[in-house]
């Protein structure tokens, strides 16, 4: 066979079938620039497989492996070379990637798509950390939620605000501070949020008449201690009374008279009107008896105990919740025993008892016999005052009559006339146990630092101090006198010693506490109004008629519950502690 030559196989080919590349015409690769290739452009990996899950799902910057953010993408620096081409083709369908970074948003979507405004470093950023504080609109976060402003920068939705290892911290369970019976029934539930927005503006109120005596105080108070000379907290047996409304024969005489429709005292009227601020529980009892009203409390109620650190961050826990880490006397209940026991001492021991120094009031104590009674009396005195609650929509005048309480005088330094005091305690139990809301150290720091001191107490108290400051301008009082009692031992509660007293104007004092006492009014209002409507709605029935309700703070929400009770509530626990009132008597007087 013969030889076959490759040149006769090309030359017997025609020229358009010929092998190799085409030849090329004039307007294939215009415009086209060329992309040079460079030895340092790296591949990297087509597929990461060893990354952790949760980076791969954050998404974003998150989801770039750092470990080879080092390395470049071949190709992708020459990307902005084809930015100026324009495609013939279907342009709609066709973009180039631009992968340079842009600059920073102002604004971020979350998933409900609301807007959030982001301050400087905020941690309620996705994916961020930070500082100061978010804003969020409603619907901003992945529940929707309210509207709120986290001073903490608290992450989350719905105004749920977290701090250092809140997830670490025992949930409190408080208890009711009565037992809700079955046979109760529920007629409203406010929240504190409605309750806050209430406003009323009162008239200040008229006085109708005196009771008591009243002893000047002892200015040498006034003056801070000497280091290691303070004086102790003095146990004194002296007669004092805290009646409830329904039971106090003035106020029984001028529901007679019809001098009002709504009957209170001081101190129940004051946790009423300040509510929002509380956080434990409490009850009131509301009994109507024809077109009156009285505001009543039960007997031993938790209202005529004094809170301490109620309102701290980290208040105090129940002995079950401590588990051993914590002495029962820094519980919530020892510490407003002590509490309240220190208020009585405190106000009898700062006055300076001289019958030939005194001031009388027109009629004596309403509550005292001195027939049966062997202590003396305490310096009390009472002044019943009305307050005009009426509306422009009102046919008839509504008027609450108010008992309130006055617990010294004091003479003017300018004028010589005398003023009227209401004195009260603050207690320090231990500046370093849990509950004690970062409160300093009274000892070292009350003498050069008392308003710091002042302003801890005003934030882990702000109930207390409200309801102090509601009832100083119920009595229409010239003066507050606060004292700040401390513990000898940290770890015993027998001793106290005084440390300082400082004084304050209650319309002051109530301006630093961001005290609106028109919202208290509102909310006294509301309430009556509430009770008003439940009987309106029923037949008409006699004068004697008696209905009962008890309104009841929510032991661990921010809600009050009315409830419609029957009328002889609380009158078989009144009989029992009567009885063995009584009997303890008997054994005592044979043995």
């Amino acid at each position: 066979m013969a030889p076959i030559s490759l040149s006769d196989i090309v030359s017997a080919l025609p020229s358009e079938d010929a092998w190799g590349p085409a030849t090329p015409s004039e307007n294939s690769l215009d415009g086209v620039p060329y992309a040079p290739f460079s030895k340092g452009d790296k591949l990297g990996r087509m597929a990461d497989w060893t990354s952790e899950g949760k980076d791969r799902e954050r998404g974003g910057r998150q989801a770039y492996n750092r470990n080879y953010r080092d390395q470049q993408v071949y190709g992708a620096g020459t990307s902005s070379l084809f930015a100026g081409i324009q495609v013939a083709e279907d342009e709609s369908s066709f973009s180039v990637v631009d992968n340079t970074r842009t600059s920073t948003k102002t604004r971020a979507f979350g998933r409900g798509g609301g807007t959030i405004f982001r301050g400087r470093g905020q941690r309620g950023a996705i994916g961020q950390r930070g500082g100061r504080g978010a804003f969020q609109r409603a619907g901003a976060g992945r529940g929707g939620g309210d509207r709120y402003y986290d001073q903490r920068g608290g992450r989350g939705g719905r105004g749920r605000r977290f701090g250092w290892k809140d997830y670490d911290k025992p949930q409190r369970n408080r208890d009711s501070s009565v037992n809700i019976r079955p046979e109760w029934q529920v007629v409203e539930e406010v929240d504190f949020s409605r309750l806050s927005k209430l406003n009323l503006e009162t008239p200040d109120g008229e006085d109708l008449d005196n009771y008591g005596f009243l002893y000047y105080y002892d200015r040498s108070y006034d003056k801070m201690p000497v280091k290691g000379h303070e004086r102790k907290l003095q146990s004194l047996d002296r007669a004092a009374y805290n009646v409830t409304t329904s039971q106090d024969p003035v106020i029984q005489e001028l529901a007679e008279k019809n001098e009002a429709t709504v009957f209170a005292t001081s101190d129940i009227l004051s946790m009423l009107m300040c509510s929002p601020r509380s956080v434990y529980s409490w009850d009131i009892v509301i009994v109507r008896q024809g077109n009156k009203i009285y505001f009543d409390k039960r007997e031993g109620a938790s209202i005529d105990l004094v809170t301490v650190n109620e309102n701290a961050a980290d208040a105090p826990l129940e002995a079950s919740e401590t588990a051993g880490k914590q002495e029962t006397i820094n519980t919530p209940g020892s510490l407003a025993l002590e509490a309240t026991v220190i208020n009585h001492n405190f106000a009898l021991q700062t006055v300076i008892e001289s019958d030939a120094a005194k001031v009388e009031f027109s009629h004596p104590n309403p509550f005292y016999n001195a027939a049966e009674e062997t202590e003396p009396l305490a310096s009390k005195a009472y002044k019943y005052r009305r307050f005009d609650l009426s509306l422009e929509r009102d046919e008839e005048p509504l008027n609450l009559i108010v008992r309130t309480e006055i617990d010294a005088v004091m003479k003017n330094t300018a004028s010589g006339e005398d003023q009227q005091l209401i004195i009260k305690a603050l207690n320090e139990f231990d500046s370093k146990a849990q509950g004690s809301g970062g409160s300093l150290d009274w000892r070292t720091k009350l003498a050069s630092q008392r308003g710091a001191v002042v302003a801890t107490e005003m934030k882990n108290n702000s109930c207390k101090l409200a309801r102090w400051t509601t009832q100083a301008i119920l009595a229409k009082a010239d003066m507050m006198k606060l004292g700040f009692v401390s513990r000898v031992n940290p770890r015993s509660a027998a001793a106290h010693i005084i440390l300082g007293v400082v004084g304050y104007k209650p319309r002051d004092f109530a301006v630093q506490m961001n005290l609106n006492l028109s919202n208290g009014w509102g909310i006294v209002r509301t309430i009556v109004d509430l009770v008003r409507s439940l009987d309106d709605e029923e037949e008409e029935e006699s004068a004697d008629k008696i209905k009962k309700y008890v309104l009841v703070k929510d032991p661990n929400k921010p809600v009050i519950r009315l409830y419609s009770v029957p009328p002889n509530t609380f009158e078989e626990d009144a009989e029992e502690a009567a009885a063995e009132s009584k009997l303890e008597e008997t054994e005592g007087d044979e043995e």
